[in-house]
């Protein structure tokens, strides 16, 4: 193999990686504060373990009953959504996120998780109809932006696409971590053409 092949992969490999990260980290639980941007790999202190499962599965059932007797409790049927995400049931999270755009159709954050799922679902279709209708709604929400530029590149091999998607984030904010990424995958993107 020559070279540039290798290095183009190499680069794409370590990008997919940084991207997969960038998607599973928008999470739309409005309570939650954004995470911050990430130290350097050399100084990054050991990452804390993920949601404890069973901790999960408890509150999956108390919201389970939530929802029997509140159907409307939109709270109830978002956190359902999000444990099932980090529980990478998609399935089910997609379904607990339907049942929370029948609440609040322009909620973008909720669009934008259930598209993560659809994604995990290889229903990359679906995927971007909802990374399509945040940004619909919201214009300058980043992370659908992003990740419809991550299912274009990835899933659908539309790289013009995506490199659109991608820049529009570096247009909207170039001093945040999702424009970084968004301009190592437009290069990545770019190196790729024949």
């Amino acid at each position: 193999m020559n070279r540039n092949l290798i290095s183009g992969l190499a680069i794409g490999v370590f990008v997919g990686f940084l991207a997969g990260y960038f998607i599973a980290a928008n999470r739309s639980n409005d309570d939650a504060p954004a995470a911050p941007a990430a130290p350097p790999a050399a100084a990054a202190p050991a990452m804390p373990p993920g949601p404890n499962p069973m901790e999960l599965q408890q509150r999956i059932a108390t919201n389970k009953q939530v929802v029997a007797a509140d159907p409307r409790n939109l709270q109830a049927w978002i956190a359902l959504g999000n444990d099932y995400f980090d529980l990478h049931q998609a399935k089910d999270s997609v379904d607990a996120y339907a049942k929370a755009l029948e609440l609040d159709p322009g909620n973008t954050n909720v669009l934008t998780d259930q598209g993560v799922m659809y994604r995990e679902l290889r229903q990359f279709d679906r995927a971007v109809a909802d990374f399509q209708k945040a940004v619909k709604l919201d214009p300058g929400h980043l992370q659908s932006l992003f990740n419809l530029g991550i299912v274009y590149a990835q899933d659908l091999n539309k790289p013009a696409e995506a490199i659109k998607a991608f820049t529009k984030v570096t247009e909207l904010a170039p001093a945040s971590p999702q424009a970084a990424q968004a301009r190592q995958m437009i290069a990545g993107l770019k190196q790729a053409k024949p």
